[in-house]
C-alpha cells in the first residue's frame, strides 16, 4: 500500500505502507542499531517518536515475548528500508509486520533511510506525519501543526498510575494501602518515568527490591514507605516541564541516596540547580564511546536521548562520563551526597558488559548509608 513520510520542512519521502491503512504523527528521528529493534520499539523513551532504522533490513530476527522493554509498542511509527516478513530465528513467535498491525503501530518500507537520516543529521529532529491517504502537501501542513517535542511534559504518559513491585516472575500490582515490602534487600523506589524493564531486573540482580511509583508520587508518600534509596527512570520528552518530579526529587536528595539513568539523568540535574537543552538530532543507538573519567575506560554503551543535561555551573557536582563523539556530558556524581546519575543505558547490553558496573556502584552507595 503507497505511503509517504512528510516533513515539516517540506521534504516527503515515498514508500510503502506493510502494516495497512493509516496514519501517524510525531518527531522524526534515527536509530543506528543494527539490532535490537524489539527493545526499542518497546522502549517507553520513544513515546512520540518516528523511529527510522538506519541499518536497511530490520525483522529478520522476528519477535519474542521475553525481550520486551514494556508492556506494548510505544514508538508512533517505525521506519525501515526493507521490511523482513520471514523470519529466521528459534525464538521467534511472530513477525514484525503482525506485531506492528496488531497494535496498531504504522510501519513503512522502501523509503531511502540514508537520505532520511542524512536529512535529519544536517537539519535535525523535526515533525512528521506518516500517511496511506492525504496527499504530500496536506501531509507536510499536518507535520508542522504537531506540538514540538521541546516543552512536552511527557512523562506522565507513560508512567504506572499505581505502584507494583518488581519480581522475578515481573510485576506485580500493589496499593498505597496494602504495601508489603516482600523481600529483605534494599529497599529502593523507582519513578516509572517511562522505565524499562531490563533496569528493574539489572537493580533485582544487586539484591535490591524496587518498588515502581507513579511519576508524580510526592516525596512525602516516599520518605513514608521508609526507602533506603531512590531511582530515577528513562523516559520521553523534555525534562524542564516535569515540575512536579523535579521538586520532589529536590526534596528528596536532601537526605535519600538517588540513582538515575537517561530522563532520571537530567531530572536529578535540574532538581541541583543545572540546566538541560536539546540537541540537534539526538543520541539513539547501541554504539555510542563514553568514557569514565574516574577510570579512564572507555564504554561502548545504549542511547536514547533528545536532549542533555549541564552541570558545569555546580561547584559540589563532579562529571563522570563524557561522550567522545560530541563531548556532551554522560555522567556525573555529587562530592559529598550519595547522588549519581548517567545519561546513557547501562541496562542495555551493546558491549556487552561494558556499562553494567554501574548498577553495582548504585547498590553499594545504599550499603554505605
Amino acid at each position: 500500500m503507497r505511503a509517504i513520510l512528510a516533513l515539516e520542512d517540506g521534504t516527503v519521502f515515498h514508500g510503502t505502507s506493510f502494516t495497512g491503512d493509516g496514519e501517524a504523527t510525531g518527531e522524526v528521528i534515527f536509530n543506528t542499531g543494527m539490532t535490537g529493534y524489539q527493545e526499542i520499539l518497546t522502549d517507553p523513551s520513544y513515546h512520540r517518536q518516528m523511529v527510522c532504522m538506519t541499518y536497511p533490513h530490520i525483522g529478520n530476527y522476528g519477535i519474542n515475548p521475553e525481550d520486551i522493554e514494556s508492556d506494548r509498542i510505544r514508538v508512533a511509527a517505525f521506519i525501515v528500508k526493507e521490511c523482513c516478513k520471514e523470519p529466521s530465528n528459534w525464538r521467534a513467535t511472530e513477525t514484525l509486520p503482525n506485531y506492528l498491525s496488531r497494535q496498531g503501530v504504522m510501519g513503512i518500507e522502501g523509503i531511502d533511510t540514508r537520505a532520511l537520516t542524512r536529512h535529519i543529521r544536517l537539519n535535525g529532529a523535526m515533525r512528521g506525519v506518516m500517511t496511506t491517504t492525504d496527499d504530500p502537501a496536506t501531509a507536510v501542513d499536518k507535520a508542522r501543526a504537531i506540538p514540538t517535542m521541546q516543552g512536552l511534559n511527557l512523562a506522565g504518559d507513560v508512567s504506572c498510575r499505581s505502584p507494583f513491585f518488581w519480581t522475578a516472575d515481573g510485576p506485580v500490582a500493589t496499593d498505597w494501602d496494602s504495601l508489603r515490602w516482600p523481600t529483605s534487600g534494599p529497599k529502593v523506589a523507582v519513578y516509572d518515568f517511562g522505565v524499562k524493564y531490563n533496569i528493574l531486573r539489572e537493580l533485582s540482580c544487586q539484591g535490591i527490591q524496587p518498588l515502581v511509583v507513579p511519576a508524580d508520587t510526592p516525596a512525602a508518600r516516599i520518605r513514608e514507605l521508609g526507602v533506603d534509596g531512590v531511582f530515577l527512570s528513562n523516559g520521553p520528552g523534555d525534562p524542564e516541564p516535569v515540575e512536579q518530579a523535579i521538586e520532589a526529587i529536590r526534596d528528596l536528595a536532601q537526605d535519600t541516596p538517588i540513582g538515575g539513568i537517561c530522563l532520571g539523568h537530567q531530572l536529578l540535574a535540574l532538581a541541583l540547580g543545572g540546566r538541560t537543552y536539546k540537541l540537534k538530532f539526538g543520541h539513539h543507538g547501541c554504539n555510542h564511546p563514553v568514557q569514565d573519567s574516574t577510570t579512564g575506560v572507555i564504554e561502548i554503551s545504549s542511547q536514547n536521548h533528545g536532549f542533555c543535561a549541564d552541570v558545569s555551573m555546580l561547584e559540589d557536582i563532579t562529571a563522570t562520563h563524557v561522550n567522545l563523539n560530541d563531548q556532551t556530558l554522560e555522567g556525573f556524581r555529587h562530592r559529598h551526597k550519595p547522588l549519581m546519575a548517567v545519561q546513557y543505558h547501562p541496562e542495555a547490553a551493546p558491549g556487552p558488559n561494558d556499562a553494567k558496573p554501574f548498577f553495582r556502584r548504585f547498590a553499594q552507595m545504599l550499603t554505605v548509608q
